[in-house]
């Protein structure tokens, strides 16, 4: 593979592809707002105008959208990567998406002579830009193989776990873990607050113990410099939890938690911080604790 598509140059998405370029493939890019890829045209990178043309260009095509919707749009459209791309063409949905959908897609793309795979990361805007990603992949093995060397342009964790849908609904299981996660450590901190404490020193004392995580030591600072700036938006969080929670309820699984994290999120979101970076989750603590 030398020709390299991206589709969604987000928060993520963009660090993704400089580092895919910066490996030395010949990259092609299209997105909705061409002004937030301006950056990666002037370091070299190629325009499409549609997926279609995107598609036509390149040997593997990778796409990182925003919703379920987007993605429907992007691969399964008159003008989608499945009705424009050559056959043997590598198709990698980095989307954080519902495993059925992903089901569906590989269905889709079996049938064009294509090979795809459900890949959605976790690692936030951090681990975009220090290339520490964990990627997560369902999908058949021989795709993943043909994939690995772009995976680890921008990933440190790179796994395989099992046929399409199974990266989808392994990063359900980082949503609902990072959910609960995120719950502790803004009641923690707003706890710490609360009692009267050097919130900072509580921090640096126990994220080095057993309630020690990425959340705690690089959102929880954020959390106390009251820096919200996205690494991963509100609103997509509230999707992910959503997909989450319905997959659940079709396995007759219960999660509490998750269903509280979910309905503290929504109540933000429609105050207003659907835009916000989820630790923004400390304002409802903090707020509510005063």
């Amino acid at each position: 593979m030398k020709k390299v598509g991206f589709i969604g140059t987000g928060v993520m998405g963009k660090s993704m592809a400089r580092h895919i370029m910066n490996a030395g493939y010949d990259l092609h890019i299209y997105t909705r707002t061409k002004a937030k890829a301006e950056d990666l045209l002037e370091e070299g990178a190629h325009w499409q105008d549609s997926p279609a043309d995107l598609a036509q260009e390149t040997d593997a095509v990778i796409t990182m959208v925003g919703w379920p919707s987007d993605v429907e749009e992007v691969f399964l459209k008159e003008k989608g990567l499945l009705q424009n791309a050559r056959k043997g063409t590598l198709l990698i949905d980095m989307t954080t998406s519902s495993p059925q959908l992903a089901e569906k897609l590989a269905r889709e793309a079996e049938a064009a002579g294509m090979l795809i795979l459900d890949a959605p990361v976790s690692g936030g805007d951090t681990g975009a830009r220090n290339a520490e990603l964990a990627v997560m992949c369902g999908g058949e093995k021989e795709a993943f193989e043909k994939a690995r060397p772009l995976f680890e342009t921008f990933g440190s964790n790179i796994q395989h776990l099992g046929p399409a849908g199974a990266g989808q609904t392994t990063k359900m299981a980082n949503q609902i873990a990072v959910a609960g996660t995120m719950m502790g450590v803004s009641e923690s901190l707003a706890y710490a607050q609360k009692a009267g404490l050097d919130v900072n020193q509580v921090l640096e004392t126990i994220e080095t113990g057993a309630a020690g995580s990425v959340s705690m030591s690089r959102l929880g600072r954020r959390m106390l410099e009251e820096d919200y700036e996205p690494g991963f938006y509100i609103k997509h969080f509230i999707k992910d939890m959503r997909i989450a929670l319905e997959s659940a309820g079709n396995m007759e699984l219960n999660l509490p938690g998750l269903e509280l994290a979910e309905s503290l999120y929504t109540k933000l979101s429609e105050d207003g911080w659907e835009n916000a970076g989820t630790q923004a989750l400390i304002k409802y603590y903090f707020r509510e604790g005063k």
